[in-house]
């Protein structure tokens, strides 16, 4: 009697938006897909600020990846922490045993690229996991406590200076959410007691915030920034951290206690074997069928994938750019199943956007450059169409309506680290 020949296996890699995207597309796949992981649940880290400014929970960002991968087919998910890919014996390496695979979708993200300042790394505070934002909360509301009781005036200004690092979309959407927190906090939590000033303070080594956004845009959310109290220090380079604070690199020290660092990201230091040519940012060169060179039955996508557009410039590394590669390779895959050839991948850019609070946000989408209430809405919709789960659209869009309304982040606790 023969026996049926076993069906190939495709792993993935990472349970981020490429990741999921590529699932999604294996769904009817005739093969058997295994999702891996280190957590056990998918993360919408475009909201983490507003876990670290007190605006929503941290369970309203998350979903179990076993509740998603359940009503896609023959889908499975490992929890295991992958140390390392070995592509010649098609293998992911993990603690708990290896997987073998016949396709590979390597979709593990990225981390914070601190660009080798280790006085700072060991200073700052990050935002690209759950429990860094659940952190920053923590030492924010601990700042204003620990001020309320403090004597000297001179350590009281240091609690309360907030220095946030990095112009781009995280650094001024975290800046705007900690202005209004800093009003909440004041207005509601610490009548009657004097605090003196509070300083907001955001640095960008550049000449504008927002550099992938139009000059006018930019603009137009450095403005709104300091109408809500925000001092903008731009072409602040950082040089190092000083005992008290920040040194820039033309010697100024700004005191601080809280430095966030929302400057930059590097490609998912994950070992590949044998070893693979890193580009900038630490990020995986692929082909245009994001193929890894030399290993044609591993793709990569996302935050790692290395691949430039038409005019030479490298794919942002943004949530829409992870979820449309996670979906071409996966069709690459099925092509590959199918006996036929890969295509290559095209981005199809659908616009930028960014909040920079209550009524405040900047959009750019094809020709049309947006800002104040209508961007804002179109952030609010956006952001919540692309949160995964009913339960957290509902949880998310009554914390923000809560807010809106009454002016108050409900979640203003301080937890365990």
């Amino acid at each position: 009697m023969s026996t049926a020949a076993p069906r190939p296996r495709v792993v993935i890699v990472g349970a981020g938006f490429g990741g999921l995207a590529a699932l999604k597309a294996l769904a009817r796949a005739p093969a058997d897909v295994v999702l891996v992981d280190r957590h056990n649940y998918h993360l919408f880290t475009p909201l983490l600020y507003q876990v670290a400014t007190a605006g929503v929970e941290p369970e309203s960002i998350a979903e179990p990846v076993r509740r998603i991968a359940s009503g896609r087919g023959r889908a499975d998910f490992r929890m295991a922490e992958v140390t390392s890919v070995d592509l010649e014996g098609r293998r992911v390496v993990t603690p708990e045993g290896d997987i073998p695979y016949d396709y590979l979708i390597l979709a593990p993200g990225s981390d914070t690229n601190f660009f080798g300042l280790k006085r700072v790394a060991e200073r700052a505070h990050g935002v690209k996991s759950l429990s860094e934002a659940v952190a920053l909360r923590n030492h924010v509301l601990r700042r204003f406590e620990k001020a309320a009781l403090e004597p000297d005036a001179a350590r009281r200004a240091a609690m309360l200076t907030f220095l946030v690092i990095g112009g781009g979309p995280t650094g001024v959407e975290m800046t705007g959410a900690l202005s209004e927190l800093v009003r909440v906090l004041q207005r509601r939590d610490y009548r009657g007691i004097d605090l003196g000033p509070v300083r907001i303070v955001l640095l960008e080594a550049a000449d504008r915030l927002l550099l992938p956004f139009r000059p006018e845009l930019s603009e137009a959310a450095a403005e709104a920034l300091r109408r809500k109290g925000v001092e903008v220090v731009l072409g602040a380079k950082v040089e190092d951290a000083a005992d008290e604070g920040i040194r820039l690199a033309d010697g100024t020290v700004i005191v601080s206690d809280t430095i966030v660092w929302a400057a930059g990201v590097l490609g998912s230091p994950l070992p590949l074997v044998p070893e693979v040519t890193r580009s900038r940012w630490g990020r995986v060169p692929v082909g245009p069928t994001l193929q890894l060179p030399g290993h044609p039955s591993a793709y990569v996508a996302g935050d790692l994938a290395y691949l430039e557009d038409e005019t030479g410039a490298p794919l942002p590394m943004m949530a829409p750019v992870a979820i449309q590669q996670g979906d071409a390779a996966a069709r690459n895959v099925l092509r590959r199943l199918a006996g036929r050839e890969p295509v290559a991948f095209r981005y199809r850019n659908r616009g930028l956007m960014a909040t920079i609070g209550r009524n405040k946000a900047v959009a750019q989408i094809g020709f049309l450059s947006l800002r104040g209430l209508l961007a804002w809405v179109i952030w609010l919709l956006v952001h919540l169409v692309w949160l995964i789960g009913f339960r957290n659209k509902l949880i998310v869009l009554l914390a923000w309506t809560w807010d809106y309304f009454l002016y108050d982040r409900s979640v203003r606790l301080i937890t365990e680290d």
